[in-house]
């Protein structure tokens, strides 16, 4: 009775070659990112306001994720205070240049940081066309 279970049990785990050449025909295919789904698989454009230097810290955490392109309104530090705004501007630039990522103005009130996988497109002036030619 037991040998009988043991060759029971052996069968069911025994693979057998036809098994092998269905396989063969069969394929699994898989995702670059892997099967869990993460928070992050999409980008996120945010928005903040830079009102005093100490709100640079949550702009530069986020940053630091990668997933985020932040679009900066420095219109109420740049009233307040130009020294802290010139502060929070190198801070950001050496936060960007950390991540391999991108920084420009646009307007005089705001500035757009992107992820290193982002460009920040920039129109070229007409003599600097003509000095390419």
């Amino acid at each position: 009775m037991v040998k009988k279970f043991f060759s029971n049990l052996r069968k069911q785990f025994e693979v057998s070659s036809q098994d092998f050449s269905e396989s063969d025909e069969q394929y699994v295919e898989l995702s670059a990112t892997g099967a869990k789904t993460n928070k992050h698989n999409k980008i996120v454009v945010r928005s903040f306001v830079l009102e005093d230097f100490s709100d640079v810290k949550t702009i530069v955490d986020t940053l630091r994720e990668g997933y985020t392109i932040a679009l900066i309104n420095i219109a109420p530090l740049k009233e307040k205070d130009l020294v802290d705004l010139k502060r929070a501007i190198s801070k950001l630039k050496k936060t960007v240049s950390a991540v391999e990522g991108d920084i420009a103005g646009f307007g005089d009130d705001y500035i757009v940081v992107a992820p290193s996988f982002a460009e920040i497109y920039r129109e070229k002036n007409k003599k600097e066309e003509v000095l390419e030619e």
